[in-house]
């Protein structure tokens, strides 16, 4: 419950900030549209975005035959959790992690890349898939979606607003008062392209973050232990480091169980995950 009011008040504030932003660019006129923005694409996000994530990392469905041991354990945790099973996907990738996306349970799909599939053994992988189903059945997917699209919409009006500042800001023009005002016009627009795009960032961030201890421990419980996830986290957290994902990208980084991104470049600075330590000490701290 506390996870839940906590999301709801960051998601509050990502709006909020959507909305100032397109107020700052062009007045009213950009408030309307930032909403209208903001609306088409949340509408997107929800239909399509399973979709189009899936297509990103060219994911593809695999079937009983194919992947028997995926399949036994997404059914067998599935069922322990109350869940449609969904469908099972494999990513044609070396680095070692798995996703969930989908709109709603009985949309939902689960992916492992297939580095994480030679990388760990049965529990660890039932570990790693328990977490994935707690996300989908928490409906951390839709959350998780709409907090990307309001990111990457506040940070296009902020590059909207560097343009501006650089055509000469809102107003400019001669005169001493409206000298004044396009001075103002000119600090205010550059203060939005900096500081709206770390604002979306770190509230992402911290969506992002409350979900994951929550999805760990909703995962240990799916599995009836948390040494399995706790296992996987540690092999997972080091190969990842070793080998990050060539196809993941910041608005995407926190669909996975590990953060895809560490090591490649300066976003890991504003990690989408908790510590993996700190993940690791919380699911040995359980008992069942």
């Amino acid at each position: 419950m506390r996870n839940a009011v906590k999301t709801a008040f960051l998601m509050a504030l990502m709006t909020v900030l959507l909305i100032v932003v397109g107020r700052l660019i062009g007045g009213m006129t950009g408030l309307i549209i930032a909403g209208a923005f903001a609306l088409v694409m949340n509408v997107f996000a929800y239909w399509f975005s399973d979709k189009v994530v899936l297509a990103m990392y060219r994911a593809r469905e695999v079937s009983e035959e194919e992947a028997p041991l995926l399949h036994k354990i997404v059914e067998r945790l599935a069922t322990q959790a109350g869940l449609p099973k969904p469908k099972v996907c494999i990513v044609p990738s070396e680095s070692p992690n798995a996703f969930a996306t989908g709109r709603n349970p009985r949309h939902a799909v689960v992916a492992v890349t297939e580095g994480c599939m030679r990388l760990l053994n049965e529990k660890e992988l039932e570990g790693v898939l328990a977490h994935e189903l707690a996300h989908v059945a928490d409906r951390d997917m839709l959350i998780g979606t709409i907090a990307a699209v309001m990111a990457g919409a506040i940070m296009m009006l902020a590059s909207m607003a560097q343009w501006a500042a650089l055509m000469g800001g809102m107003g400019g023009g001669r005169g001493g008062n409206r000298q004044g005002s396009g001075a103002a016009g000119l600090i205010a627009l550059l203060a939005v392209a900096i500081l709206a795009p770390i604002a979306a960032m770190l509230i992402q961030m911290a969506i992002s973050r409350s979900r994951e201890y929550q999805a760990d421990a909703q995962g240990a419980r799916f599995a009836g232990t948390p040494n399995g996830l706790a296992d996987a986290l540690a092999r997972l957290q080091s190969a990842s480091e070793r080998k990050p994902m060539a196809a993941a990208g910041p608005a995407t980084a926190h669909l996975f169980i590990v953060n895809p991104l560490r090591g490649k470049n300066i976003s890991s600075l504003f990690s989408t995950h908790p510590p993996t330590d700190e993940r690791i000490r919380r699911l040995h701290e359980m008992h069942f």
